[in-house]
């Protein structure tokens, strides 16, 4: 059996997802959070003390005892990599002699979309310090696509006609749990892109999303100049703005477009696709539900 794992994010998608099926399969596990109250209650899941990546002798605390850390990525923010050094460093003071980061697919230090390249900094940055180590590279959520749909019925964005092999949260899940499980030094230094089972472009993905909601999808695209114009009105900072136009251009370009067998060579079971996911996932796209049916 593993040693005791600390899976971070417990109370987000991700991580949640992660400490459910660690439970499953009777495993020690100490869930991390900043507010334990919104922890889940799981078998063989103890809740830590209050914890942020940014609190260097907090997160020690809270890990302390652990010998891998499920490192969730910290929410966007300028000051993200420097939480997730934070975080590492508080990790190995503890003792933690394996980390399995969650990144994303293209990350490099001139990725199109400037939040993967948080990824690549913090990636580099747990390599220079030795400790063992699996970077799970995730691409685009599925759940993205209805969440960036307008209650329109218009998904919009500079994304060209480029494809991305967008992926399930919980194939993540299972992808990592498998990873953690295994404490065999086989997922050493590796990286795993993790990819749904085919790349689609957005206009398909409108479409699709059409023929599951009933109703008339399209997507729309727009130039830098209007995606930038077409958001000015969220009241978002220009960093976390740039990161949302900048996840479409990547798309345009190509980087979110390969699609990898690690789920499917990791889980045993086939990636879950766009279709798949929304037929199972309707609480999703509810909110395109109030506009007109589609004509045909």
């Amino acid at each position: 059996m593993p040693p005791l794992i600390a899976v971070t994010g417990a109370s987000g998608r991700v991580g949640g997802r992660v400490a459910r099926r660690l439970s499953g399969a009777d495993v020690a596990t100490r869930l991390v959070g900043r507010d334990p109250t919104r922890l889940p209650e799981l078998p063989g899941a103890q809740p830590s003390r209050p914890a942020t990546y940014g609190d260097s002798e907090a997160m020690r605390r809270a890990i302390d005892g652990a010998g891998t850390l499920f490192l969730v990525s910290a929410h966007e923010s300028p000051g993200r990599v420097k939480e997730h050094c934070t975080a590492v460093d508080a990790a190995i003071a503890a003792g933690v002699e394996r980390i399995v980061y969650v990144s994303f697919v293209g990350a490099a230090p001139d990725a199109t979309f400037t939040f993967a390249r948080d990824h690549w900094h913090t990636e580099q940055y747990i390599r220079s310090c030795g400790v063992r180590h699996t970077f799970l590279r995730d691409n685009f959520y599925l759940a993205a696509l209805p969440a960036m749909t307008g209650k329109d019925g218009v998904l919009r964005g500079p994304g060209g006609q480029g494809r991305v092999a967008a992926v399930s949260h919980d194939d993540i899940a299972d992808a990592a749990a498998a990873v953690l499980l295994d404490d065999t030094r086989a997922h050493d230094r590796v990286v795993y892109d993790l990819t749904g089972p085919t790349a689609f472009s957005l206009a398909e993905a409108a479409r699709i999303l059409g023929e599951v909601t009933g109703r008339d999808i399209r997507y729309q695209l727009e130039s830098r100049e209007q995606a930038y114009a077409s958001r000015a009105g969220y009241g978002a900072e220009e960093w976390e703005v740039r990161g949302w136009v900048t996840s479409y251009e990547a798309i345009a370009v190509g980087e979110m477009a390969a699609v990898s067998d690690a789920v499917p060579r990791l889980t045993g079971h086939p990636a879950q696709g766009l279709r798949d996911y929304l037929a199972e996932h309707p609480s999703g796209w509810r909110h395109l539900l109030n506009g007109a049916p589609r004509a045909d």
